[in-house]
């Protein structure tokens, strides 16, 4: 690709379309590329199955329009975008500017829109471009600000269509990016939230955007302030579903759950709706099941914690309607949910293999299966006792009913909620260790009957609650922010639950189901 004069060479094949020109550049890059290179910059190339739709998702233009690419790569995107509405409508003229710092890509970058170019050209359709060598985050972030910036020549750009795969990544709370966009940012965030927050801002008021980006965003209090501002700033009025991680971006292993989502400016009239569509993955897409839903009932815009619901089947919507029914949750019964204090590496003195005379019962995420604390469990570096100390007095919890409940899933867990019960009475012991990458769910003044634990721990493990929480949930870690504003049915309902599963002493997951789904009268898919 490059010639002993240090030229780069590229040349699209005849008939070849520059959609098609643009996967093949983007193949030949990510060959020469390291996984680990890729992965260090968040920098996932978007297949062409996936380019085209995103690109046909584009509304009626202007014989003139312009594009922002705000992490461009080989511009497959914003080529798939521009190629669709050039065969659409009747266009004259066609600018992009496209930002993407990795000078490694930048030449198949310019090889790329050389090509689209040229397309255009034969169809009498004039087209400009700019590759901006610049950080799209710090070059932009002043536009959140809402006011001119008066040491900056230029005003911020506004364009008719933005598209975009941003880089996913975690950003420490130093970066200089976190920094410049603090107005947006609680705690831990990821860069693609600064990327659709930042472009959110530079649509024209009849502009669209078409982003395709994990779902973590849809709730949690990380996002939280990214929510407000987002949903105040832009309306969705597409989303597209994957069922599978692994399908989407196969080749480069990415196993995020992912979102194509459309949007516009709040101040554009529009309906008060929804369209959701869902595949399984990439392959199917031009299958893809699709339903019009209430925007009201998708994103509430008036709530406290703005969380973004997602329902692609029916039973996703009776459970939706039915938890949408229930006004009680933890709060309202006395019941709280903490992480668990036993943090090993700071205890990690106190950490007993086998039981000691001075010693009680620690609790891992290993221990906690559905419906069952395992106790002793051997597992390479999970010690199974802590000491009784003065330094971990203050991380033991007293001998009491808890229902124990995994932060975190792996990925491809069938379950993201995975509880089971703690009998205080069932142990000798006066204290309890509970670790860190547990939550724990306790009455602070009082006990939980065995009922309520017996019945909490039901409804955790069901299905029921498990398609609930996957309708706003794109993460593996279970918060207890999220559990606590899960609403919950009647107290009294709980507990007779509880009794039933008790009374004939069946704690499997398949009699669990059937209860919980009796109960409420729900059919299971």
């Amino acid at each position: 690709m490059w010639d002993i004069m240090g030229e780069f060479y590229i040349h699209p094949l005849a008939g070849e379309r520059p959609s098609a020109f643009a996967e093949r550049v983007g193949r030949m890059y990510a060959e020469a590329s390291t996984s680990g290179s890729k992965k260090n910059k968040g920098q996932f190339f978007t297949p062409l199955s996936i380019s085209r739709f995103m690109g046909a998702l584009a509304g009626p233009c202007q014989d003139e329009f312009s594009v922002l690419d705000p992490g461009c790569g080989c511009a497959i995107l914003s080529t798939c975008l521009i190629e669709y509405l050039a065969e659409q409508y009747g266009l004259s003229k066609v600018s992009l500017d496209a930002y993407e710092t990795d000078i490694h890509v930048i030449p198949y970058t310019k090889a790329v829109l050389d090509c689209l170019k040229s397309w255009l050209t034969g169809k009498q359709i004039s087209f400009s471009y700019q590759i901006i060598e610049k950080d799209f985050v710090l070059e932009n972030a002043k536009c959140l600000n809402g006011e001119p910036d008066l040491f900056c020549e230029q005003p911020v750009a506004k364009y008719d269509y933005c598209i975009s795969n941003p880089p996913y990544f975690k950003l420490p709370s130093g970066d200089v990016r976190v920094k410049a966009m603090a107005s947006i940012v609680n705690g831990q965030t990821n860069i693609y939230a600064l990327f659709l927050a930042i472009a959110a801002k530079m649509l024209k008021v009849t502009g669209q955007m078409i982003f395709i980006t994990p779902r973590s965003f849809s709730s949690g209090r990380y996002f939280k302030l990214f929510r407000e501002f987002f949903f105040s700033t832009v309306s969705l009025d597409f989303i597209h579903l994957f069922n599978t991680r692994k399908d989407t971006f196969a080749k480069d292993d990415v196993l995020q759950e992912l979102l194509i989502m459309r949007c516009h400016p709040v101040e554009l009239p529009s309906e008060d709706t929804v369209a959701i569509s869902f595949s399984e993955g990439s392959s199917d897409l031009a299958r893809s099941y699709c339903k019009i839903y209430p925007r009201k009932d998708i994103i509430d815009v008036d709530s406290k914690e703005k969380v973004l619901y997602l329902p692609v089947s029916s039973l996703d919507e009776a459970v939706l309607s039915l938890f949408k029914s229930w006004d009680g949750n933890m709060s309202k019964y006395d019941i709280q949910i903490s992480t668990g204090p036993v943090v090993a590496f700071r205890s990690a003195d106190y950490l007993c293999k086998s039981e000691e005379d001075d010693t009680v019962p620690l609790y891992w995420s290993h221990n906690v299966i559905k419906m069952l604390c395992d106790h002793p469990v051997e597992k390479k570096e999970r010690c199974q006792f802590i000491k009784v100390a003065d330094g971990t007095m203050s991380s033991l919890l007293p001998n009491k009913n808890y229902i124990l409940l995994r932060r975190f899933s792996a990925k491809d867990d069938e379950s993201r909620l995975v509880a089971a019960p703690y009998f205080g009475n069932s142990s000798k012991y006066k204290y309890v260790g509970i670790e860190n990458k547990l939550n724990y769910i306790y009455r602070p003044k009082g006990h939980l009957t065995r009922s309520e634990v017996m019945g909490i721990t039901a409804l955790l493990n069901s299905k029921l609650f498990d398609t609930y929480f996957r309708t706003f949930n794109g993460n593996i870690n279970v918060s207890a922010t999220e559990l606590r504003m899960m609403p919950f049915p009647p107290l009294e309902t709980i507990r007779k639950i509880g009794n039933k599963i008790i009374l004939k002493n069946n704690y499997s997951i398949y009699h669990v189901n059937e209860v919980v789904f009796e109960f409420f009268n729900i059919q299971d898919a």
